[in-house]
């Protein structure tokens, strides 16, 4: 049933009613010039202790009053903002500042919309997640492009050899997480014959070994691979394969991560949600499909006001979980919702299925990253809510030369 009901939400045609009668909506990615991010220069930084604890739920942020009230970001304030950090997978690390030119600067202030509100936190009422279970959805694109990160996150592939996630699962604003020295992600995989397992009383690599030591998830893997694994099971007959809804993983090193500047501490001397965004460089490329990145729309411009995204929620351990909503609020830079989500899933891609220009194919692009269930300041009072951190079209231009390492292939988005 459960997959009838994925299938009905992933195929049906966005209809609306006009006289009565059912038309089609004319629901469709609007390609926006991109403001163009150039390097300037780079310094090297002392290498980072990297003993922050990784804290899936923040404190303390500007919530939706204190939103209103931000000024718009100058050029100046942008090119601070944007400048980001590099670390690389032997330690070292660096800081690049950029220029920002042909940003177009929105004289409306950062305002925020507020559409049915209701108070409902992680989980409230009916749990309106899909586990899912069946691997032909589970290695099919879009779920395919969701992956597992090391330190205890989610994120989404964005290109052959790029990952975004939220940059809290590596940074608490003043140093890197323990365990992200030596950063893995999993990447799901339909498991084969022999697949991740050993001859009886095989050893493993000192570089497995040393990598579970200082990677929960990776060790948690390689006891999964341990369990069982010798000639007897093989023989028999038993289903090779992991267990019912239960995903095997792919573990690859982490080349480099790049943080925005705006992220950490001493840019506004607190952490700035709006930019809880990172990019990860795998040390190998995959050969899987992966997902676009798109401009966020508002709210108006979205069938529904429906977002969708899926992670590996830390209650249903090893599960690859799937949920919609609709948005309740929005700034120039957040979007606030209520989608069931419990921590594991941050770092989540947030994805939107519009129809191309002058086309009549879907087309299914992130357009904000889940960085999770956060307590912000409202009235003076903090309230939870689940907050995602929108792309606009300066995070588009950053994240897109993170990728091409040039802003040739970043005009439009």
């Amino acid at each position: 049933m459960e997959h009838m009901v994925l299938l009905f939400l992933f195929f049906i045609p966005i209809l609306g009613l006009t006289n009565g009668t059912e038309t089609e909506q004319d629901f469709t990615w609007h390609l926006k010039k991109i403001p163009q991010i150039v390097s300037e220069r780079t310094f090297s930084l002392d290498s980072p202790k990297f003993e922050a604890k990784t804290k899936l739920e923040l404190n303390s942020v500007c919530g939706i009053e204190c939103q209103r009230k931000l000024p718009v970001p100058s050029s100046s304030d942008l090119k601070d903002l944007l400048s980001y950090e590099t670390i690389f997978e032997n330690g070292t690390r660096t800081l690049t500042e950029v220029n920002v030119l042909g940003v177009v600067l929105d004289p409306a202030g950062n305002t925020t919309t507020r559409r049915s509100s209701r108070k409902k936190r992680q989980i409230y009422g009916t749990d309106s997640r899909f586990s899912i279970y069946d691997k032909r959805f589970m290695t099919t694109f879009p779920f395919n492009t969701a992956v597992k990160i090391s330190t205890g996150c989610s994120g989404v592939l964005i290109s052959p050899k790029h990952v975004l996630t939220a940059a809290h699962c590596l940074h608490n604003g003043k140093d890197y997480v323990k365990g992200s020295k030596r950063l893995r992600v999993g990447l799901m995989k339909t498991k084969s014959r022999g697949d991740g397992r050993k001859r009886k009383g095989a050893k493993r690599s000192r570089r497995e070994v040393s990598a579970a030591q200082e990677d929960p998830e990776f060790a948690t893997e390689l006891r999964r691979r341990s369990k069982g694994g010798g000639r007897k099971q093989r023989r028999s007959g038993r289903k090779q394969g992991t267990s019912d809804g239960m995903p095997s993983f792919q573990w690859t090193r982490v080349k480099s991560t790049h943080i925005p500047k705006g992220w950490l501490k001493g840019v506004s001397g607190d952490i700035a949600l709006d930019y809880d965004y990172a990019v990860l460089e795998l040390k190998r490329p995959h050969k899987r499909k992966y997902m676009e990145l798109g401009i966020s729309p508002t709210i108006k411009m979205m069938p529904g006001s429906m977002i969708h995204f899926s992670g590996f929620d830390n209650d249903r351990s090893g599960q690859l979980v799937y949920r919609f909503c609709s948005i309740s609020d929005e700034s120039n830079d957040l979007f606030y919702q209520y989608c069931d989500a419990e921590p594991g899933s941050t770092g989540s891609g947030i994805y939107l299925r519009l129809k191309e220009p002058n086309k009549k194919k879907w087309k299914r692009k992130i357009i904000a990253v889940y960085s999770g269930h956060q307590w912000v300041d409202v009235n003076g009072e903090q309230q939870d809510y689940n907050v995602a951190v929108r792309i606009t079209p300066p995070k588009y231009a950053q994240i897109c030369f993170w990728i091409h390492g040039n802003d040739e292939n970043c005009t439009q988005g």
